[in-house]
């Protein structure tokens, strides 16, 4: 009984700060987590209005569920793309995945029809500086723009200039490149059998 008295009176100090510690982190939390989101939305509306100049506003159409490549399942927000004439010019969603480091996340942007892609951009990646963060360089995406939104292929080698099913890799960072490939094959194939489900898109609309 004794050497528990001398360990309360020897660590009470430290019981007594770590609680004040981490009562703190966790006011700091809910103080910090709507900024942080509010953030978030912001720069999801910043990308889609990059990747669909045409669109005027966009609205949330619908919430999916889709499996990952590693089975997890994880939602998606499908969101409309409306021009100032009030007719649907695209759709653009967002996905994820793992990268090199850490989840990858992107905003996946496509026509009408959902037959090409029109562009994806990075919405949060802690992939390496200076070798897999180069998924956000323009000449890397660049390649996906008007790619056909179906099953895409990682190529080593090849002309990025060409616009089809075949993505060329980043040299150095082939991981982040295939990770990048990886989860939008996995998602759009997803996405658009059950926007077709949902009736969405196809049958003329």
């Amino acid at each position: 009984m004794s050497k528990i008295k001398h360990f309360v009176r020897q660590s009470w100090l430290l019981i007594v700060a770590s609680f004040c510690f981490g009562l703190l982190i966790a006011i700091a939390n809910a103080a910090w987590s709507p900024i942080i989101e509010q953030n978030k939305i912001d720069k999801l509306n910043s990308l889609m209005s990059g990747l669909l100049s045409k669109a005027q506003r966009f609205e949330m159409e619908a919430e999916l569920e889709i499996k990952s490549a590693k089975g997890k399942k994880v939602k998606s927000n499908i969101y409309k793309a409306i021009s100032d004439a009030n007719t649907c010019v695209g759709w653009a969603f967002n996905c994820e995945g793992p990268g090199f480091q850490d989840k990858i996340e992107l905003v996946v942007a496509v026509d009408k029809d959902f037959e090409r892609i029109t562009g994806f951009s990075v919405l949060a990646s802690n992939e390496t500086p200076g070798f897999g963060d180069k998924i956000k360089l323009p000449y890397y995406r660049n390649q996906f723009e008007g790619a056909p939104a179906e099953k895409l292929q990682l190529v080593k080698t090849g002309d990025v200039e060409k616009i089809d099913s075949e993505i060329v890799a980043i040299s150095g960072a082939t991981v982040s490149s295939e990770a990048v490939v990886e989860i939008i094959n996995n998602s759009i194939i997803q996405i658009k059998d059950q926007m077709k489900g949902k009736g969405l898109i196809g049958n003329g609309k």
